[in-house]
């Protein structure tokens, strides 16, 4: 698990998940592995008022504890999962507001039973098969259910992260900032988009605020008083029956998601991951329950690691186990998370904006990737019902349990399939 076959660099040459490049390549591989996801990773629990010190370090531990499920097959970085958001805002009642989520116990104690279930449900592929888990979430399922958490979380930075007239000009420059990377730059600048544009953006606005006096000025004392090296603020989960019912049901949208990825992984690597299926639940499933006993968000494996891969056509785990381990050096140091509090809102909005977006159109592209047919009104109706309900945040409730526009969205995406797939298979 822990030896990698080495292979010699060279132009277009693909390393496989058993095989490594020397050390020096791999350790550059793995740090540009920690840039992809570290706009995400930070993004997520800066949302929910979580520290961000301890989401990455859990990010970390929480790859690490994939790789050994996974026996080193299946190369893949975990890190905060987007899906958490709307269902964490709702069970704590918290806005986005910025600075820590004080609720954040329950938070967190729905986020370890929500792993649990994530758990079970993967040893229990693992002593079936995956098939049946095919047939309950198909691309059209998945898709749908993948462009919900995007977009029903578009209304946070839009109402909550933009407060003034200036802030939403801030959140314009950021997502405009984004997009001319993406669509300018070359090489490995175009991969970090997102990080590049929050730099450029962060150092627009220090400009007009701290240099010309306009709106509110970054303060840097905080990163100038924090230490190199110290422990993070941990926190202890509390088991409270509402936030637990809230929450849990997110462990189908991260079977849904982690699906999609790991398609999309033997897609680019040639190779079968469906044996794999059952035991990469239980590797995420343990890590989101690790992660939440600690204090961090919820896990999941991230399409922008992906994304790299597909790029580099470097698919070696040895550099997800370095990227691990750098987390969790990071994750020591308040220096680092007093650097990640100095970015505005406004900013961390317009990145928002971008993000979400991109989660969206991440779950169209499971329906392009699959052929989904949209000329079959199963297809039609399942995918345009579930993106109202997620969308709408549409929420059904009985005593004090609710279920949210996510949860709803999930749940009605399952049930559609299962009774029209029936009427499908007749015909």
């Amino acid at each position: 698990m822990f030896s990698w076959k080495v292979k010699q660099p060279a132009d277009g040459v693909v390393v496989a998940p058993e095989e490594r490049l020397p050390w020096p390549q791999t350790v550059a591989l793995g740090v540009q592995h920690v840039v992809a996801m570290f706009g995400g990773t930070v993004l997520c629990p800066m949302l929910m008022g979580f520290d961000a010190n301890v989401a990455v370090l859990m990010s970390g531990v929480g790859t690490l504890i994939f790789f050994v499920a996974v026996g080193g097959r299946v190369p893949s970085y975990l890190s905060s999962s987007f899906a958490f958001i709307a269902v964490v805002i709702t069970a704590t009642g918290y806005a986005g507001q910025g600075g820590p989520n004080t609720n954040i116990g329950v938070a967190l104690g729905g986020i370890v039973v929500c792993g649990a279930v994530y758990t079970a449900i993967g040893l229990i592929v693992t002593a079936t098969s995956a098939g049946w888990i095919e047939r309950l979430m198909p691309p059209v399922v998945t898709g749908s259910v993948v462009a919900v958490i995007g977009l029903n979380l578009a209304s946070l930075p839009i109402k909550t992260m933009g407060p003034t007239n200036f802030d939403a000009w801030i959140q314009a420059a950021t997502f405009f900032a984004i997009a001319l990377v993406a669509v300018y730059s070359r090489g490995l600048m175009r991969r970090l988009l997102i990080l590049v544009g929050l730099v450029l953006s962060t150092a627009f606005y220090a400009v007009l605020t701290n240099g010309l006096g306009w709106g509110k000025p970054i303060d840097f004392k905080l990163i100038e008083q924090a230490a190199w090296l110290g422990v993070p603020n941990f926190e202890a989960p509390v088991f409270e029956m509402r936030a637990i019912a809230l929450i849990v049901p997110v462990a189908l949208i991260l079977v849904a998601e982690n699906l999609g990825h790991l398609k999309a992984v033997g897609a680019m690597t040639g190779r079968d991951m469906g044996p794999w299926l059952g035991r990469a639940f239980i590797g995420d499933g343990i890590a989101t329950m690790v992660s939440g006993a600690g204090g961090g968000t919820g896990v999941t494996t991230y399409a922008e690691n992906i994304g790299v891969m597909a790029a580099s056509k470097i698919y070696s785990t040895a550099m997800f186990v370095l990227a691990a381990l750098l987390a969790i050096v990071l994750g020591f140091s308040p220096k680092f998370g007093a650097l990640i509090q100095a970015i505005p809102l406004a900013v961390m909005g317009g990145v928002s904006i971008v993000v979400f977006g991109l989660i969206a159109i991440a779950g169209a592209k499971i329906w392009v990737d699959n052929r989904v047919d949209f000329s079959d009104n199963a297809n039609l109706v399942i995918a345009a019902i579930t993106l109202i309900l997620g969308t709408g945040d549409y929420t059904l409730k009985l005593g004090n349990w609710a279920l949210g526009g996510i949860g709803t969205a999930t749940f009605g995406a399952i049930a559609l399939n299962a009774l029209l797939s029936r009427r499908r298979a007749a015909a």
